[in-house]
């Protein structure tokens, strides 16, 4: 019984490690580095405006081009310096036409649809200026996005910028909405913690920006073309940044089935970014970019849900062994488990119904990210999660 429990409390500290110690501790980091004035921000140089390319790999997106256009033209930037560029590869349904005779835009097609990494692989040789800036055709951007990136780029030392995801949320919301946005907003913390530390783990497909020339091509089979293409300019000793301000705006998903289908299909891209970057795990050659690594990503995508997994038994044994109802230390800690995941139902039970009790969607959330994980692992295992894109629908 005492090998068990030594079990149980390893399983425990993990699964509160990825989720909530990892962000008290990178908090605590960044006080004590504040009081001591370590990690001096660089200067900028403020009038630094180099030409930029605005980069959207798009498919049948004529639903969106015109808001995507009118917002990419207004945004705050000059416009003899800023290049639009979309790449439409098996687009069939008017999206390159639509995009004719818009100022500064180019439009580079192909009939055959090789996938988003298809594109970005095809289109990356046709950019000609020092960084590119990736949006999707479904997000609008702020409008002191661009600048905001781009002023990050006068410090040398960074190699990739991420923008923040931000969710449109209304004042009731459905499962997906609610949990999706508290999700992002604690993303958000943990990604200005992890900036200010070192370095950001990963960045935000719906916008994000890297020096044109440590672009790579990327494996054809990709899943998260983001997160591989910014991990890698950090294997090069980049940094890669974070602005909040520097935001690409959608709604949520539509609901909670869509927004599981979306996060299978990320989690299977996880795990394969996980083998592919593989030498980052080692942290005696990358150091804090590696702890952050394993800590903010690596334990979300592999052991933690396993561990969740196993808490449950593991825990019902060692409190039936002190009596289940006498409510001692560990009868107490599997009864709260069993509470959580009731009040996951619960949020089942009322995913497509609008409320204004947010916070009761968390714990169903969180469920439907560890539920997509292990879906995921065997969505990878069975090598059937194709590289084509299947846009989860989104909420009106």
């Amino acid at each position: 019984m005492e090998a068990l429990k030594i079990i149980f409390w390893i399983l425990l500290f993990i699964a509160f490690y990825t989720y909530v110690g990892y962000g008290i501790l990178l908090y605590v980091i960044i006080k004590i580095r504040r009081f001591l004035n370590i990690g001096k921000k660089v200067a900028i140089e403020p009038n630094y405006e180099p030409e930029v390319t605005l980069f959207i790999a798009a498919y049948n997106e004529k639903d969106y081009v015109e808001a995507k256009m009118k917002n990419s033209l207004e945004l705050d930037y000059p416009k003899e310096k800023l290049n639009i560029v979309w790449v439409t590869d098996g687009s069939d349904d008017g999206t390159p036409d639509l995009l004719k005779g818009y100022p500064n835009t180019t439009v580079h097609h192909l009939d055959a649809r090789n996938g988003k990494i298809g594109a970005m692989n095809r289109g990356m040789e046709f950019v000609k200026t020092p960084i590119v800036v990736f949006s999707d055709a479904n997000t609008n951007l702020g409008k002191e996005s661009i600048r905001r990136i781009v002023n990050l780029f006068g410090n040398e030392k960074v190699g990739c910028v991420s923008g923040e995801k931000r969710i449109i949320n209304k004042e009731s919301d459905v499962a997906s909405g609610a949990g999706e946005g508290l999700y992002w907003k604690y993303e958000s913390a943990l990604k200005k913690w992890d900036a200010e530390l070192y370095s950001v783990v990963g960045a935000a497909g719906e916008l994000f920006a890297i020096r044109t020339d440590l672009y790579r091509h990327v494996e054809k089979d990709t899943l998260l073309d983001d997160f591989i293409i910014s991990l890698r300019v950090a294997q090069d000793g980049y940094t890669i940044q974070y602005d909040p301000e520097a935001y690409a705006i959608e709604t949520a998903s539509a609901n909670v089935n869509e927004e599981l289908k979306r996060k299978i299909r990320i989690s299977a891209g996880g795990i394969q970014s996980v083998v592919r970057l593989s030498s980052l795990l080692n942290i005696f050659k990358y150091g804090t970019l590696s702890f952050q690594y394993i800590s903010h990503r690596v334990l979300r995508w592999t052991l933690t849900p396993l561990c969740l997994v196993l808490l449950i038994p593991v825990s019902f044994v060692l409190a039936y062994n002190e009596g289940i109802f006498d409510f001692g230390l560990y009868s107490i800690l599997f009864w709260l488990q069993i509470l959580f995941y009731i009040v996951a139902l619960t949020g089942w039970f009322l995913e497509n119904r609008s409320t204004r009790i947010k916070a009761l969607f968390v714990p169903y959330y969180f469920f439907i990210m560890n539920l997509s994980v292990v879906l995921g692992f065997f969505r990878y295992m069975k090598k059937s999660q194709s590289v084509n894109w299947e846009r989860a629908k989104r909420a009106q």
